[in-house]
């Protein structure tokens, strides 16, 4: 017997059209929380909002923002309502937020230039991963790379000293989740899939709310 949220689940679904049902079912079953991505004081909202589309086209689920001096902005002509379908997390402070990770399991992997860093294409995750990226300028703070699990560096062949971050984050993701994917864990359980397609029915629902409170009242 379909416990309530399901039944909700179930009913706002009527109030979808069949093709959206079906995109979101498939879009499920390819989302991921073995791979997270932690940003730390982004300030440029072109950056920010690439990092959330290259995120949600590659499955990733859930992004944690450090907020300790930047605001996290988004561009919504870059973003191309990414935002809408992910899990962000906002945290005032570094620890906050590398405190939590840890709590639910995470390695924390930091793109850092380090006397420790391993290549990128050497690094074999075989458990959950937290992949962070410091601000544009100055990279992790000393405060996130104390917390760091494993050191990662972007190989790179040229003159140019960095890559651009939303272009780190990009080869970071695309590497970790095919990387990933063959892990047992890779796919969401079907709790959290429930959770995403309640959220992502609210979302896209005229009058969502509204809908809800009725079903509730029967």
């Amino acid at each position: 017997m379909p416990n309530k949220q399901q039944a909700l689940i179930k009913y706002l679904k009527t109030f979808a059209t069949e093709n959206r049902v079906e995109l979101f079912e498939k879009i499920i079953n390819q989302r991921t929380e073995l791979l997270t991505i932690v940003l730390e004081d982004i300030y440029q909202a072109q950056n920010a909002s690439a990092v959330l589309r290259t995120a949600d086209c590659l499955g990733v689920s859930d992004v944690h923002i450090i907020e300790s001096r930047n605001k996290y902005d988004v561009n919504p002509d870059v973003a191309l309502g990414s935002n809408k379908w992910l899990n962000l997390y906002k945290y005032k402070q570094a620890d906050a937020c590398i405190s939590e990770l840890k709590q639910q399991g995470y390695q924390i992997a930091v793109t850092a230039l380090h006397e420790d860093s391993i290549d990128l294409l050497d690094f074999k995750p075989n458990t959950k991963t937290a992949l962070v990226f410091g601000t544009e300028l100055t990279g992790v703070t000393d405060q996130v790379k104390k917390h760091a699990d494993v050191f990662l560096k972007i190989p790179m062949y040229g003159f140019t000293e960095s890559y651009n971050i939303s272009v780190a984050a990009a080869l970071g993701m695309y590497d970790l989740v095919h990387k990933l994917k063959t892990h047992k864990d890779f796919h969401l359980n079907a709790l959290k899939k429930e959770q995403t397609m309640l959220k992502w029915l609210r979302k896209s629902i005229k009058n969502s709310k509204l809908l809800e409170e009725k079903f509730l009242a029967i």
